[in-house]
């Protein structure tokens, strides 16, 4: 740290936002979660937590969570080589996944292959989450870097069991409440009714939502306010009718108890600045929209327990979605840290 140049260039392979901390010294942990298994659309998840990586040293360190200071409240992620076993897995059991979608894509019932990779996904969540614990344990800040958005499950569990109850704010352009969408028990689709299945969530606070299933709706309607959906044409009839973002922001902080969860599937953003993630829909949020809202969750008094990125898709020759991505993840790492009451070193 003495010999660190915050104001130097980004220097790669160094680490996560190329900053100088190892595991033991950061304060805010990442998990790599290299895992796109279930994708019913765009595929590509897989190779986020590298293309973030690889994008993280272009950050420059001045916040305004804290100042000059930012930097040093210290960020590391795990290396990338512990979940290669985990990639190699995802991606021969992508096959299998593939296979299936295919079937009921063309009207016909589901293969044999569901079972495969319900418990090669079930596998998987229970690695994230014995790692989550593992890092929980030694007082650390967990973050996920997925994947696709079923990656954080793991992390949603292990902090049920320390934190006890918490809410979770979903930034999405889809609920991702179906149950088994496709078959798969853990699908990306499925998320959100898998964190619902804790009983330590008490609130989902959705936010940006824009494309839903009938079935969904009911569900939202039905769960006597355990659920809150701003839905993306709600969001833009209150800022048509002259309501400020600052004001809806407010209505959305209404909704969040005191512990919350982050869960940021990029495609909750405008797809201009996320062209190549696997479900895109028009619409969505704009980077300083979404930016606004993860600092206020932090200036409110409430602590953010832990968060996650996910459905970031790199494409060849462009690292755009990547360089958003890591942007949105180096926002919520501070902001989390901020809301903690962490320090910088």
């Amino acid at each position: 740290m003495n010999n660190f140049d915050p104001n130097g260039a980004g220097i790669k392979g160094r680490g996560i936002f190329g900053l100088p901390f190892s595991l033991d010294d950061a304060q805010v942990v990442l998990i790599p979660a290299p895992w796109g298994v279930t994708v019913s659309y765009g595929g590509g998840t897989e190779r986020a937590p590298r293309a973030i990586l690889d994008a993280s040293p272009q950050i420059d360190y001045y916040h305004e969570s804290y100042g000059a200071a930012s930097w040093r409240v210290g960020v590391a992620m795990q290396p990338l080589k512990e979940w290669q076993a985990a990639y190699r897995e995802g991606t021969e059991v992508r096959k299998a996944a593939k296979k299936n979608i295919a079937a009921l894509e063309s009207g016909k019932s589901g293969t044999k292959d569901v079972s495969t990779v319900n418990a090669a996904c079930e596998r998987f969540h229970e690695r994230v989450e014995r790692t989550a614990k593992s890092f929980l344990e030694k007082k650390k800040l967990v973050g996920v870097v997925g994947g696709d958005h079923s990656t954080p499950l793991g992390l949603m569990r292990a902090l049920a069991k320390k934190e006890g109850d918490f809410g979770i704010l979903q930034i999405d352009a889809h609920c991702d409440i179906r149950d088994a969408y496709e078959g798969f028990t853990y699908s990306h689709a499925s998320i959100m009714a898998n964190a619902l299945k804790l009983k330590e969530v008490k609130r989902l606070t959705q936010v940006g939502i824009r494309d839903y299933s009938i079935g969904e709706k009911a569900l939202i309607d039905s769960s006597k306010g355990r659920i809150s959906t701003f839905f993306d044409a709600d969001i833009k009839k209150r800022q048509y009718g002259g309501q400020s973002w600052k004001e809806t922001v407010s209505d959305i902080l209404k909704t969040l108890p005191k512990k919350v969860y982050i869960s940021f599937d990029i495609d909750g953003l405008d797809p201009k600045l996320c062209p190549n993630t696997g479900t895109p829909v028009p619409g969505g949020l704009e980077f300083d929209q979404a930016v606004y809202l993860i600092g206020a969750v932090a200036e409110s008094g409430k602590a953010i327990i832990g968060f996650d990125v996910n459905e970031v898709s790199p494409a060849e020759g462009s690292d755009w979605d990547a360089n958003v991505g890591m942007r949105i993840l180096w926002n919520l790492a501070l902001w989390a840290a901020k809301s903690n009451g962490l320090r910088p070193r």
